[in-house]
């Protein structure tokens, strides 16, 4: 799957849909094999982009855990110090 679809479930903020937007459109350029589709493929490629879009937010609202939300900025540094290794 695609490195660039991160979790978004149980944070504090929430998603937003911005994020949940973004997650679909890697997901539909994963299954695709396209980063842009051409012009006759533009219109099914953002139907799929909504969506999933839609799907997802679904998913989300939907979720529910008894563990406390997770903070945004600590998980991004988690995933920096874990690049900087990796790369180091």
């Amino acid at each position: 799957m695609c490195r660039n679809i991160k979790p978004l479930f149980n944070f504090d903020p929430p998603a937003t849909d911005d994020e949940v937007h973004d997650a679909a459109l890697q997901f539909v350029r994963k299954v695709s094999g396209t980063t842009k589709p051409s012009k006759r493929n533009e219109v099914a490629f953002e139907r799929a982009v909504s969506s999933i879009a839609s799907c997802a937010r679904e998913l989300l609202d939907s979720l529910e855990t008894s563990q406390p939300p997770r903070d945004r900025e600590e998980v991004a540094a988690k995933a920096r110090a874990r690049t900087a290794v990796r790369f180091a």
